[in-house]
């Protein structure tokens, strides 16, 4: 599946992925400033989660919940992993077996630990306002 989507289309982008597929593991490939936390937020978003989505960069992971209290997604960002030691550390395999949705950028710092019905999203940059995800 591909998509070629602008800022304005975000909620209308996110709510076709989640449509499209059956599976709660995303892994978000990309580079700096192509809008992996973007997608992110509006993803969460269309989940219904009332909480401010940010990138958790400093803090690995954050958790997002519905008005409830109840996780419905967590977000990783691995940027700054030396080694997939430190994700095994914090318990990562872990959240692969919870009833949520996962949303991990920079998941190739650690491309043993994938599971293998991950969903990769991979953005490109076509201009400064433009994007295209391929989806496998």
């Amino acid at each position: 599946m591909e998509l070629i989507y602008t800022e304005k289309e975000l909620q209308k982008t996110a709510n076709a992925i989640l449509a499209e597929f059956s599976t709660n593991i995303f892994a978000f490939y990309a580079p700096m400033g192509a809008g992996k936390t973007t997608l992110i937020k509006a993803l969460v978003k269309e989940l219904g989660a009332v909480d401010e989505v940010s990138s958790p960069t400093f803090g690995l992971v954050n958790e997002y919940a519905d008005t409830h209290g109840n996780p419905i997604a967590y977000h990783f960002d691995f940027y700054r992993l030396k080694d997939e030691m430190e994700a095994l550390d914090f318990g990562l395999e872990d959240y692969f077996n919870v009833d949520a949705y996962i949303f991990m950028e920079w998941p190739e710092k650690i491309p043993s630990l994938l599971p293998d019905n991950v969903i990769a999203i991979k953005i490109e940059i076509l201009d400064t306002t433009t994007r295209k995800i391929s989806m496998v």
